[in-house]
């Protein structure tokens, strides 16, 4: 029986890849790599150092990260990639933003760029990905830095809270945030980010991309991680460093130690000056993180 509502989220996003690809260069140089899973919109900066890998937590693109980039780059091969259903990058008719899709067709991309082993360094749902690719290929994966990533079950409560419950019903909820998604961006970054951060330069950027004709599957994300189940995410091992903003209001109720329910070895670094994204708001202190393990002592439950 076919998924409709991931056959429809992919008719929806047809459209961005066409007409990004017919737009005046970005800023940041990029291109498309297609995989099983998607048309994927991907920064490569090459070069024979190791690899990082990002992907922007939508609303935010590719060129959010042209600050943190550059900051990298000095240390790191830098990818960073739009999900399929984000950005510029358009799904499948089969993807179902399910771990397994989303971690596949992570891999799939490290595949077709030559990448043999990488850090992962992804935020907010997009960690539980870089987790199941480090289930899955422990082997690629050198470490994981996740910035407010929480347990599963814990971002399952954060959506009963915070998540408009139509957005949970299969198409329904994908024509809503197809037709709704600059709204959705502005009300977004009014919540996320700190009551004293200017939310207008994430609102130009996002706003720009979605004119353009980019993607902000919300519904996509928030139908296929309820579908897994609580335990999905466990994880041991593996290297793990989570950064948590406390002035993030979407989490006011989620505890900064909630991934290690699921990765119980990973090391928590309480950033109090930021809100969701603390790899973009404080790029220099999440470099930090990166190049010397970790900005401070971790914090104690």
């Amino acid at each position: 029986m076919p998924n409709w509502s991931a056959w429809l989220d992919a008719w929806l996003s047809a459209g961005a890849v066409r007409r990004a690809r017919l737009a005046p260069a970005a800023a940041l140089p990029v291109r498309w790599v297609d995989t099983p899973q998607a048309a994927v919109r991907v920064f490569d900066s090459g070069g024979d150092k190791p690899c990082i890998v990002l992907s922007p937590d939508g609303p935010n693109v590719i060129e959010h990260y042209a600050e943190l980039i550059a900051l990298l780059m000095p240390h790191y091969r830098v990818l960073c990639f739009d999900m399929p259903g984000f950005g510029f990058s358009a799904p499948g008719t089969t993807y179902d933003h399910s771990l397994q899709r989303g971690a596949t067709g992570m891999l799939e991309l490290m595949d077709q760029l030559g990448v043999a082993k990488a850090t992962l360094a992804l935020s907010c749902a997009n960690g539980f990905y870089a987790i199941r690719v480090a289930q899955m290929a422990p082997q690629r994966v050198e470490r994981l830095v996740l910035s407010q990533t929480p347990s599963l079950a814990a971002m399952h409560r954060w959506t009963d809270r915070v998540v408009p419950k139509v957005l949970k019903v299969p198409v329904v909820g994908q024509l809503l945030s197809r037709v709704f998604r600059q709204k959705m961006a502005s009300a977004w970054y009014r919540i996320a980010l700190p009551k004293t951060t200017d939310p207008e330069p994430f609102r130009r950027v996002s706003h720009h991309a979605l004119r353009c004709g980019g993607c902000f599957s919300l519904a996509g994300v928030v139908q296929g991680l309820l579908r897994e189940p609580a335990d999905a995410a466990r994880l041991h091992g593996i290297p793990c460093t989570v950064l948590w903003g406390t002035q993030d209001r979407s989490h006011k109720f989620t505890s900064p130690h909630a991934i290690q329910h699921d990765v119980p070895h990973a090391e928590v670094v309480v950033l109090e000056a930021c809100g969701h994204f603390p790899d973009l708001e404080d790029p220099q202190r999440f470099v930090q993180a990166l190049l010397l393990g970790r900005t401070e002592a971790p914090t104690q439950a």
